[in-house]
């Protein structure tokens, strides 16, 4: 996916070959970096994609107490019902694990 998909434009010409619509195929793309991330699959995955958190980028970008406490923020205020918050730990080593990966998935 992330290979076939890495740039606006294979992911337009993607959309085009397979009928998928584009912003389905962001959304995977986005989701299959994500995995990327040890420890961050299935359900944490989407967590951080339905929070907007939704590329290495902005994870990078954070703290990892803010970007616990943003999780938790937007568990409690959506009523969310999948993944809970990662712990402190995770979310200090999600961010560190961030900063090492190749970019390979240009937005």
């Amino acid at each position: 996916m992330l290979e076939r998909a890495s740039t606006p434009k294979k992911r337009e010409k993607l959309a085009s070959e397979t009928n998928i619509p584009l912003e389905t195929i962001e959304e995977y793309v986005k989701l299959s970096d994500l995995a990327r991330i040890a420890g961050l699959k299935g359900t944490r995955s989407r967590l951080y994609y339905d929070a907007g958190v939704d590329s290495l980028e902005k994870i990078a970008k954070w703290e990892p107490k803010d970007l616990r406490n943003h999780f938790i923020k937007f568990s409690t205020s959506t009523n969310y019902k999948g993944a809970k918050p990662p712990t402190p730990k995770k979310c200090q080593n999600h961010v560190k694990i961030v900063k090492q990966l190749p970019k390979i998935l240009e937005i």
